[in-house]
Protein backbone atom coordinates (compact mmCIF):
# COMPACT_ATOMS: atom_id res chain seq x y z
CA UNK A 1 0.00 0.00 0.00
CA UNK A 2 1.29 3.59 -1.16
CA UNK A 3 1.92 6.21 1.72
CA UNK A 4 -0.76 8.46 0.69
CA UNK A 5 -3.41 5.33 0.86
CA UNK A 6 -1.82 4.35 3.94
CA UNK A 7 -3.02 8.27 4.90
CA UNK A 8 -6.31 7.70 3.76
CA UNK A 9 -6.80 4.57 5.84
CA UNK A 10 -5.73 6.12 8.89
CA UNK A 11 -7.42 9.44 8.71
CA UNK A 12 -11.00 7.85 8.05
CA UNK A 13 -10.33 5.29 10.92
CA UNK A 14 -9.59 8.51 13.20
CA UNK A 15 -12.80 10.21 11.88
CA UNK A 16 -15.15 7.64 12.51
CA UNK A 17 -13.79 7.78 16.33
CA UNK A 18 -13.86 11.33 16.82
CA UNK A 19 -16.34 14.04 17.11
CA UNK A 20 -14.44 17.05 16.30
CA UNK A 21 -11.71 18.42 13.47
CA UNK A 22 -8.70 19.75 15.29
CA UNK A 23 -6.88 22.39 13.36
CA UNK A 24 -3.76 22.33 15.84
CA UNK A 25 -1.62 19.64 16.28
CA UNK A 26 0.48 19.17 19.21
CA UNK A 27 3.25 16.56 19.77
CA UNK A 28 4.22 15.83 23.76
CA UNK A 29 7.94 15.54 23.91
CA UNK A 30 9.56 13.85 26.97
CA UNK A 31 8.31 14.60 30.27
CA UNK A 32 6.21 17.16 28.73
CA UNK A 33 2.62 15.16 28.74
CA UNK A 34 1.36 17.45 31.68
CA UNK A 35 -0.31 19.93 29.12
CA UNK A 36 -3.26 17.13 28.80
CA UNK A 37 -4.18 18.48 32.27
CA UNK A 38 -5.29 21.77 30.52
CA UNK A 39 -6.92 20.19 27.16
CA UNK A 40 -11.26 19.54 27.88
CA UNK A 41 -10.85 15.67 26.37
CA UNK A 42 -13.51 14.61 23.84
CA UNK A 43 -11.65 11.89 23.04
CA UNK A 44 -8.73 9.25 23.66
CA UNK A 45 -7.34 6.82 20.92
CA UNK A 46 -4.64 4.61 21.84
CA UNK A 47 -2.01 4.04 18.86
CA UNK A 48 -2.47 0.43 19.18
CA UNK A 49 -5.66 0.60 18.28
CA UNK A 50 -4.98 3.02 14.88
CA UNK A 51 -3.92 1.20 11.43
CA UNK A 52 -0.96 1.89 9.97
CA UNK A 53 0.45 3.19 13.41
CA UNK A 54 3.56 2.52 15.28
CA UNK A 55 4.06 1.88 18.77
CA UNK A 56 5.46 4.14 21.04
CA UNK A 57 8.49 2.15 23.35
CA UNK A 58 10.48 5.16 24.96
CA UNK A 59 9.54 5.58 28.98
CA UNK A 60 7.71 8.85 29.28
CA UNK A 61 5.55 8.75 26.29
CA UNK A 62 2.19 7.60 26.96
CA UNK A 63 1.46 6.14 23.30
CA UNK A 64 -2.70 7.66 22.39
CA UNK A 65 -3.94 10.34 20.41
CA UNK A 66 -5.79 12.74 22.05
CA UNK A 67 -8.45 14.71 21.03
CA UNK A 68 -10.47 18.01 22.68
CA UNK A 69 -10.33 22.12 23.11
CA UNK A 70 -7.10 24.27 24.34
CA UNK A 71 -8.13 27.60 24.71
CA UNK A 72 -11.09 27.30 22.70
CA UNK A 73 -9.69 25.41 19.44
CA UNK A 74 -10.03 22.22 18.30
CA UNK A 75 -6.81 20.50 19.19
CA UNK A 76 -5.25 16.79 19.14
CA UNK A 77 -2.02 16.00 20.95
CA UNK A 78 0.52 13.41 20.37
CA UNK A 79 1.29 11.82 23.85
CA UNK A 80 3.85 9.99 22.79
CA UNK A 81 6.33 10.43 19.56
CA UNK A 82 8.25 7.87 17.75
CA UNK A 83 12.23 8.09 17.20
CA UNK A 84 14.19 6.98 14.45
CA UNK A 85 16.19 5.65 17.08
CA UNK A 86 13.83 3.08 18.26
CA UNK A 87 14.13 1.48 14.54
CA UNK A 88 11.66 3.22 12.90
CA UNK A 89 12.16 4.21 9.22
CA UNK A 90 11.59 8.02 8.53
CA UNK A 91 8.32 7.20 6.95
CA UNK A 92 6.73 5.97 10.11
CA UNK A 93 8.27 8.59 12.55
CA UNK A 94 6.75 10.94 10.61
CA UNK A 95 3.52 8.98 9.62
CA UNK A 96 1.02 10.82 12.63
CA UNK A 97 2.25 14.74 10.95
CA UNK A 98 1.06 13.09 7.56
CA UNK A 99 -2.44 11.68 9.52
CA UNK A 100 -2.69 15.41 11.23
CA UNK A 101 -2.52 17.58 7.82
CA UNK A 102 -5.49 14.38 7.09
CA UNK A 103 -7.54 15.35 9.61
CA UNK A 104 -7.42 19.12 9.03
CA UNK A 105 -4.73 20.36 11.02
CA UNK A 106 -3.09 23.84 9.72
CA UNK A 107 -0.35 24.33 12.93
CA UNK A 108 1.84 21.58 14.17
CA UNK A 109 3.42 22.48 18.08
CA UNK A 110 6.50 20.38 18.72
CA UNK A 111 8.08 20.23 21.82
CA UNK A 112 11.21 18.17 23.12
CA UNK A 113 13.52 17.46 25.72
CA UNK A 114 17.47 18.90 24.73
CA UNK A 115 20.66 19.05 25.79
CA UNK A 116 22.23 22.97 26.09
CA UNK A 117 25.14 23.90 24.34
CA UNK A 118 25.16 27.61 24.62
CA UNK A 119 26.28 29.10 28.08
CA UNK A 120 23.60 31.00 28.32
CA UNK A 121 21.29 28.16 28.89
CA UNK A 122 20.81 26.92 32.28
CA UNK A 123 18.74 23.41 32.90
CA UNK A 124 15.14 23.50 33.10
CA UNK A 125 15.38 26.69 30.24
CA UNK A 126 12.97 26.81 27.66
CA UNK A 127 14.30 27.77 24.21
CA UNK A 128 12.14 28.64 21.29
CA UNK A 129 13.64 27.14 18.08
CA UNK A 130 14.06 29.95 15.55
CA UNK A 131 16.00 27.33 13.12
CA UNK A 132 16.98 24.18 12.90
CA UNK A 133 20.42 21.71 11.52
CA UNK A 134 19.52 18.24 10.20
CA UNK A 135 22.36 15.59 11.03
CA UNK A 136 19.75 12.19 10.39
CA UNK A 137 21.65 9.81 8.36
CA UNK A 138 18.12 9.22 6.63
CA UNK A 139 15.96 12.05 5.22
CA UNK A 140 12.41 11.81 5.43
CA UNK A 141 11.50 12.81 2.25
CA UNK A 142 13.81 10.64 0.56
CA UNK A 143 12.48 8.61 -2.12
CA UNK A 144 9.86 9.23 -5.15
CA UNK A 145 7.88 12.09 -4.28
CA UNK A 146 3.73 11.72 -4.36
CA UNK A 147 2.64 15.30 -5.15
CA UNK A 148 -0.40 14.66 -3.79
CA UNK A 149 1.76 15.22 -0.29
CA UNK A 150 3.98 18.11 -1.42
CA UNK A 151 6.38 19.08 -3.75
CA UNK A 152 9.74 17.20 -4.46
CA UNK A 153 12.37 20.07 -3.43
CA UNK A 154 11.06 21.47 -0.46
CA UNK A 155 12.02 25.02 0.61
CA UNK A 156 13.55 25.13 4.07
CA UNK A 157 14.37 28.52 4.49
CA UNK A 158 11.85 29.42 7.33
CA UNK A 159 10.98 25.78 8.95
CA UNK A 160 9.29 27.88 11.95
CA UNK A 161 6.60 30.29 11.66
CA UNK A 162 8.01 33.85 12.39
CA UNK A 163 4.51 35.12 13.28
CA UNK A 164 4.22 32.24 15.66
CA UNK A 165 7.77 32.82 17.03
CA UNK A 166 6.93 36.24 17.79
CA UNK A 167 3.75 35.53 19.51
CA UNK A 168 5.20 32.95 22.01
CA UNK A 169 7.93 35.87 22.65
CA UNK A 170 5.35 38.28 23.20
CA UNK A 171 3.33 35.41 25.43
CA UNK A 172 6.55 34.81 27.58
CA UNK A 173 6.78 38.58 28.57
CA UNK A 174 3.32 39.07 29.37
CA UNK A 175 3.74 35.62 31.71
CA UNK A 176 7.52 36.44 32.99
CA UNK A 177 8.15 33.29 31.42
CA UNK A 178 11.71 33.04 30.86
CA UNK A 179 12.75 32.28 27.05
CA UNK A 180 15.18 32.16 24.82
CA UNK A 181 15.94 31.96 20.93
CA UNK A 182 18.24 29.20 19.45
CA UNK A 183 19.12 26.71 16.49
CA UNK A 184 18.15 23.09 17.34
CA UNK A 185 20.24 20.20 15.99
CA UNK A 186 18.80 16.83 15.21
CA UNK A 187 20.83 13.93 15.52
CA UNK A 188 19.73 10.16 15.58
CA UNK A 189 20.52 8.85 19.46
CA UNK A 190 20.12 7.24 21.27
CA UNK A 191 23.29 8.03 22.84
CA UNK A 192 23.76 11.42 24.77
CA UNK A 193 26.77 13.50 22.92
CA UNK A 194 30.22 13.19 23.69
CA UNK A 195 32.02 15.99 24.76
CA UNK A 196 33.35 16.67 21.57
CA UNK A 197 30.17 16.49 20.20
CA UNK A 198 28.77 19.13 22.40
CA UNK A 199 31.56 21.07 21.20
CA UNK A 200 31.14 20.45 17.50
CA UNK A 201 27.51 21.06 17.63
CA UNK A 202 27.57 24.45 18.70
CA UNK A 203 30.53 25.60 16.93
CA UNK A 204 28.55 24.95 13.54
CA UNK A 205 25.63 27.08 15.01
CA UNK A 206 23.86 24.45 17.25
CA UNK A 207 22.20 25.82 20.91
CA UNK A 208 20.17 22.92 21.65
CA UNK A 209 20.39 19.53 20.17
CA UNK A 210 18.11 16.55 20.80
CA UNK A 211 16.95 13.38 19.05
CA UNK A 212 13.34 14.06 17.44
CA UNK A 213 11.27 17.38 15.52
CA UNK A 214 13.64 18.08 12.74
CA UNK A 215 11.69 14.75 10.81
CA UNK A 216 8.71 16.12 11.63
CA UNK A 217 9.28 19.74 11.08
CA UNK A 218 10.38 18.80 7.37
CA UNK A 219 7.05 16.62 6.69
CA UNK A 220 5.13 19.29 8.37
CA UNK A 221 6.45 21.72 6.09
CA UNK A 222 6.16 19.59 3.32
CA UNK A 223 2.17 19.44 4.30
CA UNK A 224 2.26 23.03 4.09
CA UNK A 225 1.50 23.40 7.94
CA UNK A 226 3.06 26.13 9.73
CA UNK A 227 5.45 24.78 12.89
CA UNK A 228 6.23 26.19 16.23
CA UNK A 229 8.93 24.27 18.50
CA UNK A 230 10.51 24.70 21.88
CA UNK A 231 13.22 22.59 23.22
CA UNK A 232 13.18 22.67 27.69
CA UNK A 233 17.07 22.23 28.35
CA UNK A 234 17.83 19.03 30.64
CA UNK A 235 21.04 18.92 30.37
CA UNK A 236 24.50 21.29 29.61
CA UNK A 237 26.81 19.75 27.18
CA UNK A 238 29.28 22.69 28.93
CA UNK A 239 28.62 20.36 32.05
CA UNK A 240 31.59 19.61 34.69
CA UNK A 241 34.29 16.57 33.46
CA UNK A 242 32.62 14.66 36.33
CA UNK A 243 28.61 14.75 35.56
CA UNK A 244 27.31 12.48 33.64
CA UNK A 245 23.56 12.18 32.23
CA UNK A 246 20.98 9.74 32.67
CA UNK A 247 17.19 9.78 30.94
CA UNK A 248 15.75 10.20 34.77
CA UNK A 249 17.45 13.33 35.03
CA UNK A 250 15.98 14.31 31.50
CA UNK A 251 12.41 13.50 32.29
CA UNK A 252 13.08 15.69 36.01
CA UNK A 253 14.34 18.60 34.46
CA UNK A 254 11.47 18.14 31.81
CA UNK A 255 8.82 17.68 34.27
CA UNK A 256 10.08 20.89 36.27
CA UNK A 257 9.70 23.17 33.59
CA UNK A 258 6.67 21.87 31.63
CA UNK A 259 4.04 23.88 33.29
CA UNK A 260 5.55 27.33 31.92
CA UNK A 261 6.04 25.49 28.80
CA UNK A 262 2.13 24.40 28.82
CA UNK A 263 1.27 27.99 29.80
CA UNK A 264 2.98 29.30 27.13
CA UNK A 265 1.22 26.86 24.20
CA UNK A 266 -1.93 27.05 25.72
CA UNK A 267 -1.95 30.98 25.63
CA UNK A 268 -0.34 30.46 21.59
CA UNK A 269 -2.72 28.19 20.54
CA UNK A 270 -6.01 29.98 21.83
CA UNK A 271 -4.12 33.50 19.77
CA UNK A 272 -4.20 31.69 16.90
Amino acid sequence: MSLYNKIQETVSFIKSQITTTPTTGIVLGSGLGGLIDAVTITSEIPYHQIPNFPISTVEGHAGKLVFGTLGNQQVVLMAGRFHYYEGYSMEEVTFPIRVMKGLGVETVILSNAAGGMNEAYKVGDIVIIKDCINLFPEHPLRGKNDERLGVRFLDMSEPFDLQLIAKARQIATDHQIKVHTGVYVGLQGPTFETRAEYKWLHIIGGDVVGMSTVPEVIVARHGGMKVFAASIVTDLGIRDELNTITHEEVLEAANKAAPLLATLVTALVASS
